[in-house]
């Protein structure tokens, strides 16, 4: 019950303390640091480790013959006599020596704003010439004064990726009285501007598509096929982009099979210049796959890839000098500090060890519920055969949370005898027949993709010819959905799917 004063009768509220038990939800460092370990593939996971290990010098490779020191040590067909063991390590090893230091510890004076749990991502760097460099390159075997040098390469500076001119001439005429103090006129930049176009690769300096195939048809030879090809870039363009074949071939007066070469001559060509200079100096991306799955006559055998996940265990000298010191009878301030920060690291050493080997059970138990739950496709590799699957599915089977699941399929492969695919290509929603049978979404695709192939170039098929095709079937979908798989495939629609 709120008081009040005996002035203003203002009430004033009293604090009060309580217990209350609450029930909540939250995860520990070991559990955080297993779910960043289960989304990221074997490729990154190497760097992971050996990050780890720099980073703690308590845990160690076992198979780096620098760190197998304990091995050497003692014949393999011996075992070493524990009380010798221990009286030679006493005499070659003394704890003061580590921590009898009145000095203050290198990290105890380090700051470190970040969190553990914060992601570091790194940028790779590639070393190569580039597009643009290029240009100046060949810029330098022009006979050119200084001004028109300046000029020219402040045109090359001002492409895009595509190799393609994005700007007016008016406005760079501006730009280049105020930052460069070069007065000019568009017609002398559009002069400058035809040298630039002059560069290989062919098409480039280009302010739209239309004009860079013209650049690159200019600079054939001039057969009867390129000759109308340039002649139909230029005048019928916008007829070329929608693929109004009839139409040209009237008005130009030619037939169908000089229509044809010419069209084959621009499919030739290149729209995108600048781009096929980044493809010569692009680095090529392997995927490493995280699991093999082998047919054993007609047994499914799974094996984890384990070629980047090393053998880990505790450093023996962290773990020596953590026991020597529990034997000491003096224990002073800084061997207290020391000791601490040598706990700590073992034992975050061990749950690293603990949520390496609980990745690679996880990873092992899903992908062997879904090779089961998926055996007909693993076994006979048709698109047809695979059964609709979600994240729920799995998640049951192997008694996982769903999240767990998502994170174990994320940007992970897997190795089959018909190829190597990325694991969430396996999971599809379902979809009811006629007959009532539940089919994959992705066998819907597939013989979409199939009929669209298998269809006459000269009379694609519509999207409502391919819904009666898929009812015909046994497939009841509308059309609209058939439209949906069909820019899921990146398929065009029929006008655009005519050919010749």
């Amino acid at each position: 019950m709120p008081l009040y004063s005996q002035h203003n009768l203002t009430p004033v509220c009293m604090l009060t303390q309580k217990l209350q038990q609450k029930l909540l939800q939250k995860l520990s460092p070991q559990q955080i640091l297993l779910m960043k370990l289960l989304q990221i593939p074997s490729i990154a996971l190497e760097q992971r480790i050996k990050q780890e290990i720099e980073e703690n010098p308590a845990l160690e490779d076992a198979s780096d013959p620098e760190m197998s020191t304990d091995a050497e040590e003692f014949p393999t067909d011996t075992e070493p006599d524990p009380v010798d063991e221990l009286e030679r390590e006493r005499e070659d090893f003394d704890i003061t020596d580590y921590l009898d230091d009145d000095d203050i510890p290198a990290y105890r004076m380090n700051s470190n704003n970040s969190s553990s749990d914060d992601e570091h991502r790194e940028v790779p760097y590639a070393s190569g010439i580039s597009f643009h460099e290029t240009l100046i390159a060949q810029l330098g075997m022009q006979r050119l004064d200084e001004r028109q040098v300046a000029i020219a390469t402040y045109i090359i500076g001002n492409l895009d990726d595509s190799g393609y001119l994005n700007r007016s001439l008016t406005a760079m005429v501006d730009d280049l009285a105020f930052t460069q103090n070069i007065a000019t006129t568009p017609e002398e930049l559009a002069e400058m501007l035809k040298i630039v176009q002059g560069f290989d690769p062919p098409g480039v300096g280009a302010r739209d598509l239309r004009e860079c195939l013209l650049i690159q048809l200019q600079r054939q030879d001039p057969a009867p096929a390129v000759t109308l090809a340039a002649h139909l870039v230029d005048r019928y363009f916008d007829e070329l982009t929608k693929k109004h074949y009839d139409k040209i071939s009237k008005k130009v007066k030619v037939t169908e099979e000089e229509l044809r070469d010419a069209v084959n001559e621009i499919l030739k060509l290149n729209p995108k210049p600048g781009n096929s200079m980044g493809e010569t100096t692009r680095t090529n991306h392997y995927i490493m796959p995280d699991f093999f799955v082998y047919n054993k006559d007609g047994e499914l055998e799974l094996q984890l890839n384990s070629r980047n996940t090393p053998e880990l265990r505790l450093s023996r000298t962290y773990v020596d000098m953590l026991e020597t010191y529990a034997e000491s009878k003096s224990k002073s301030s800084s061997q207290k500090d020391a000791v601490m920060f040598i706990k700590q690291k073992i034992d975050s050493a061990k749950w690293f060890i603990d949520a390496i080997k609980q990745r690679q059970n996880t990873l092992f138990v899903t992908m062997s519920a879904i090779m089961e739950y998926q055996k007909e496709y693993f076994l006979s590799g048709d698109e047809t055969r695979l059964r609709p699957m979600i994240l729920k599915d799995v998640a049951e089977l192997v008694g996982l949370d769903i999240s767990t699941i998502s994170r174990v399929a994320n940007s992970k492969y897997v190795q089959t005898p018909f190829g190597t695919f990325l694991l969430k290509t396996f999971f599809s929603e379902s979809m009811q027949t006629e007959s009532g049978e539940e089919v994959s979404t992705r066998e819907i695709k597939k013989i979409l993709s199939d009929c669209i192939e298998a269809e006459e170039k000269g009379k694609p098929l519509t999207d409502e010819q391919l819904t009666d095709i898929l009812k015909e079937k046994g497939y009841n979908i509308a059309r609209r959905t058939v439209a949906k798989y069909r820019e899921q495939l990146n398929i065009p629609v029929a006008r655009l799917r005519k050919e010749l």
